[in-house]
């Protein structure tokens, strides 16, 4: 992290450094919260009964809400601010994560309602919050430091498997899948307090001195983003209008390609990666867990390095969209060894190729960079919403896609090739789509 601070200025607080340190815990929590079903899955899937496809559905209950809900979480947050939004936003979630572990007294097809149903409320409340993690970087970090501070609380999503992986498959092995989904529901709850006792916009923190909000403000940081304004009426906020001229934007609409392609990685990951390794490499429940973490450490490095990289190229070249295209293209390509899993037998190689894809994917996932740099101040809420839509429209295919994959031809090559094909795709986007990346400009309706 000392990347994000300058050293040249010794009485500047450094107050941000705890704001992302926030997002990137709440973020692990996040995904880790997300990862539970694919842990208890192996287990969770023979005592219901299910089939890959069945069990494809299930993993995509969560991304169809979550999908659904981010425009309108998006509104939420431009129109209430971020910090209570998403206070409620992880409670909630976490208590739907508890409840899952009652789906094991349900059988038959109440079981399996009941946990669609569930994964379906957990993606509901979790919709506000990438577009809360983008809108409170826009507003405490300048455009200097943003590529760091996202890559930073985005590597969350690797972390979350680092540290929780092996802990929820020690659990799953020794007392049951149930109790996943106790422990990390109850560690959300415990989050979602501390969240409410540490963040603060720009200018109500107490910690924050003057040496430091000036610093980011004059940085580009969007400081009064959360600030009580006069006269605020009942109708502030977003606007439709501002959907459409985002929707007709080819930059976002590059952007939003792209998102789309590089959470195909990440829900790969999150879902079908341990069924992988018990079912197709013969790894036990609990082997699963720790040779997770590997690829998922290699990810977090990534995503940490792929952010220093941007901020750096910003520095020395003064060209955002250089900064922002070089990582996410190289980090795409990087990631379509995947591919090379297919033509190897031993674990050390599939786990050394899953490793190196997810270091490329950590290097290229700076879209929430590029929604921070992007988004259009009276709108970020909803540019968030509208970019996060898009990315995890995955969440809903890429879990079902390769259910279907393995059921048609019993092995994951197809899958893995499909996983591969979309890092490629992502780098087309960018390359070819995007074009000049800079700050959306709403016109008055």
């Amino acid at each position: 992290m000392s990347a994000i601070v300058s050293a040249t200025d010794a009485r500047r607080s450094r107050v941000r450094l705890l704001i992302v340190t926030m997002l990137f815990l709440v973020t692990t929590v996040n995904y880790a919260d997300r990862a539970t079903l694919s842990i208890a899955g192996p287990a969770l899937s023979k005592e219901l009964h299910l089939d890959p496809v069945a069990m494809g559905y299930v993993f995509s209950a969560f991304g169809w809400s979550y999908v659904i809900a981010q425009v309108p979480g998006g509104w939420l947050l431009d129109r209430f601010g971020s910090k209570w939004v998403y206070a409620l936003s992880i409670t909630i979630w976490s208590i739907f994560t508890v409840m899952q572990g009652w789906v094991g007294f349900l059988t038959g097809g109440a079981a399996i309602f009941a946990l669609f149903a569930l994964r379906f409320l957990v993606g509901l409340a979790e919709a506000p919050s990438f577009p809360a993690n983008a809108r409170i970087v826009a507003a405490w970090f300048p455009g200097n430091e943003r590529g760091t501070a996202s890559a930073f609380f985005n590597s969350g999503q690797y972390f979350a498997t680092v540290i929780f992986a092996p802990l929820m498959g020690w659990i799953a092995h020794d007392y049951g899948w149930r109790n996943v989904f106790y422990v990390m529901g109850a560690l959300g709850i415990i989050m979602g307090l501390v969240w409410i006792k540490t963040i603060y916009g720009p200018k109500d923190h107490p910690g924050i001195n003057e040496a430091e909000f000036d610093y980011i403000r004059e940085g580009g940081a969007l400081v009064d983003m959360d600030a009580p304004k006069e006269g605020k009426t009942a109708d502030a906020g977003p606007k439709w209008d501002h959907i459409r001229q985002l929707l007709s934007n080819r930059m976002m609409l590059g952007v939003y390609i792209g998102q789309y392609c590089i959470n195909t990685l990440t829900y790969f990951f999150l879902t079908w990666f341990p069924v992988y390794l018990v079912k197709e490499r013969g790894l036990s429940i609990l082997q699963a867990g720790f040779v997770a973490t590997l690829p998922a450490l290699c990810g977090f490095i990534g995503g940490v390095l792929g952010g220093v990289i941007s901020d750096d190229i910003l520095r020395r070249t003064g060209s955002l969209t250089l900064a922002r295209k070089i990582p996410i293209v190289g980090g795409m390509l990087l990631s379509m060894s995947i591919i090379a899993c297919n033509y190897v037998d031993g674990q050390a190689l599939v786990v050394g190729f899953m490793a190196l894809a997810f270091f490329g994917k950590g290097i290229g996932a700076l879209g929430w960079a590029v929604v921070s740099d992007t988004s259009p101040k009276e709108a970020g809420g909803v540019s968030g919403g509208l970019f996060n839509t898009f990315g995890n429209l995955s969440s809903i295919s890429t879990p079902i896609i390769i259910g279907y994959i393995l059921a048609a031809t019993g092995s994951f090559n197809g899958a893995l090739v499909f996983v591969g094909a979309n890092a490629l795709v992502a780098a087309i986007a960018y390359l070819f789509i995007v074009g000049e990346i800079k700050r959306v400009q709403l016109k008055a309706a």
